[in-house]
């Protein structure tokens, strides 16, 4: 592995871009069709292709199978797909930029459930920048004030889902290596996705197909940039530009989808975001001082 932070971050960049390019049309083909059927053939696609890195890396699938904790690995596919389930009804009933306001939460909720998950160390500062944030995610959510809908916890509640996911990954990655955890990712996703949306089959029309074909390609070319980004660069350098994906979908729900940026939605959001960076600040120094 290289240590380039640079090319790492236009790679990061050149992810979140593309993630929310997916997002855009994750959102089209969802107020058309069943989001299950919609995720179940965009996971087909993604299966696919994790196969192939998987084999690549490993030498074999099946030594890309091959884990002491198949439990906690076929958990952590499950889980992402239904969290992106979740999302994707998210975008459908809010728009683009008020769910990835609320989502950007995850890292506050992953660094919140590190110590009696992980049983790793967060100090008072971490802890701070996490109650900060979530005054940012009250704040976008306006509870009590009249014009709180429940759909407004739909991605709360896959920000919660992908920080459980986060976290499992953390764990399963102390025994297994990245190539064992991508194969479980989309294969347990594969395969609890066809089990569900078979069942809520819809036939499409011809251009909503091309789209489908490019939900499913950026899925995958998203994928790639993210882990030609780690293979460049250390993960606590890169990360802090993925909340670019926020920035990314909300100008694809202001300009494609007519979308509106709400006052509290904004300072909400900025928030939020701060917070996470913080936190992420923090936790790239711990690791410096335990290295």
């Amino acid at each position: 592995m290289t240590n380039n932070p640079r090319l790492g971050i236009m790679l990061m960049i050149a992810t979140t871009f593309v993630f929310a390019l997916q997002d855009g049309l994750s959102q089209h083909l969802g107020s058309r069709y069943n989001v299950l059927m919609v995720v179940m053939i965009r996971y087909w696609f993604f299966a696919a292709f994790v196969i192939a890195i998987a084999r690549r890396q490993s030498g074999s699938i099946r030594n890309a199978a091959r884990t002491s904790q198949p439990v906690v690995q076929i958990a952590r596919g499950l889980l992402l797909s239904f969290e992106i389930c979740v999302m994707v009804a998210g975008f459908v009933l809010l728009g683009l930029i008020e769910s990835h306001a609320v989502f950007a939460c995850y890292p506050l909720i992953i660094a919140a459930l590190s110590g009696p998950i992980l049983g790793e160390s967060v100090g008072w500062r971490r802890w701070a920048a996490i109650g900060v944030g979530f005054v940012g995610v009250m704040i976008i959510l306006q509870p009590g004030f009249g014009v709180f809908s429940p759909a407004a916890l739909v991605p709360f509640a896959a920000a919660v889902m992908f920080a459980l996911y986060g976290l499992l990954t953390r764990y399963v990655a102390r025994k297994d290596s990245s190539a064992t955890s991508f194969f479980y990712t989309g294969t347990a996703g594969a395969v609890s996705m066809t089990a569900i949306g078979l069942w809520f089959w819809e036939p499409m029309i011809p251009t909503d197909w091309i789209f489908m074909g490019l939900l499913c390609v950026s899925g995958a070319f998203g994928h790639y940039l993210l882990i030609r980004t780690y293979e460049v660069a250390e993960a606590s350098a890169v990360q802090p530009f993925a909340y670019l994906q926020l920035v990314f979908a909300s100008t694809l729900g202001f300009v494609v989808f007519g979308e509106t940026l709400r006052l509290n939605v904004a300072i909400g959001a900025a928030i939020v975001v701060g917070a996470g960076v913080f936190t992420l600040l923090r936790e790239r120094m711990a690791a410096r001082r335990r290295a």
